[in-house]
């Protein structure tokens, strides 16, 4: 077995609820174009382990297509991704266009192995990038990063390990663990996971992009999104995580979403509309990096 080797894969309907679900957010021509996303239930190789995940793929691909990695938030066996959830996210990037893969994670969703919150499992991430690369549907030149809550986290980590990225996407990220209160429901969450005998504090910083957002891959501009009503994760991790970015001129862009919780409920259209723009912009149309540090009138 070589990483990111595709085992198996099923087709999976699009649920009903899914589907009336976008009925009402999208256009007619968007929403065709939703229906007709091929979704995939998948078993991939990583690390010695068969990992879950789901794949999908655009209707009527004529030549190879850029793609998407979505990583999703949560611990423990709520947070797996269904056929519902996998539709409402890599579905609807696959409807703009993307071919577009998620992972479950390791002790997830029947994924082999035990979950580390951060640990060991953004290697299974990293694990389909090959996988990705030998698909004939792709271009592995137009790969994109979005990741959500603890996804979003990984992502980062994802973005100090390798430059495939053309760019890439938080949604209410943690970024500064190694700062919160042991009492903090987030770093209790870290502890859950953590494996036999790590530090508890080396683990925060590893989690912790903020220490080291120098070593980011600095080819690969990064759109941090968060609301400033997010409960779970509070929008200071945003905000502090931005100036990291700016002090070391890495190319990004903040958006805080006023009356946003953690999901950025409220906030759904216009949110997604910039997710869009980032992508199709930079991984889509492969547009130039954009100007950091001081510059203009």
């Amino acid at each position: 077995m070589i990483e990111g080797q595709l085992l198996e894969h099923f087709p999976v309907a699009i649920p009903a609820q899914t589907r009336s679900l976008f009925r009402r957010r999208l256009s007619a021509e968007e929403f065709s174009r939703f229906c007709r996303v091929r979704l995939f239930s998948i078993t991939y190789w990583s690390q010695g382990l068969r990992i879950r995940g789901y794949l999908a793929l655009p209707a009527d691909l004529s030549e190879p297509a850029p793609a998407i990695i979505f990583n999703h938030g949560g611990s423990g066996e709520r947070s797996a991704l269904t056929p519902h959830t996998a539709a409402a996210t890599i579905g609807l990037f696959a409807a703009w266009g993307y071919v577009a893969i998620a992972s479950q994670y390791r002790g997830i969703g029947g994924s082999e192995g035990q979950e580390e919150w951060g640990g060991a499992d953004v290697d299974d991430a990293l694990a389909l990038l090959p996988l990705l690369e030998r698909l004939p549907e792709v271009d592995p030149d137009r790969i994109g990063l979005v990741g959500g809550s603890r996804g979003g986290m990984m992502a980062l980590q994802m973005l100090r390990r390798t430059t495939r990225f053309r760019a890439a996407v938080t949604i209410g990220a943690p970024t500064m663990l190694h700062a919160l209160p042991l009492t903090d429901p987030l770093y209790r969450t870290m502890l859950r996971f953590l494996p036999p005998g790590v530090s508890p504090s080396t683990a925060a910083a590893e989690r912790s992009a903020l220490l080291w957002a120098e070593e980011l891959c600095k080819t690969t501009p990064l759109l941090v999104l968060h609301g400033t009503g997010d409960r779970r994760v509070s929008p200071e991790h945003a905000l502090y995580f931005a100036l990291a970015l700016q002090r070391v001129r890495h190319p990004y862009k903040l958006i805080l979403y006023d009356h946003a919780d953690h999901v950025l409920a409220g906030r759904w259209a216009e949110s997604t509309a910039d997710i869009r723009w980032w992508l199709d912009h930079y991984v889509r149309h492969r547009a130039p990096l954009p100007k950091v540090g001081p510059h203009g009138a």
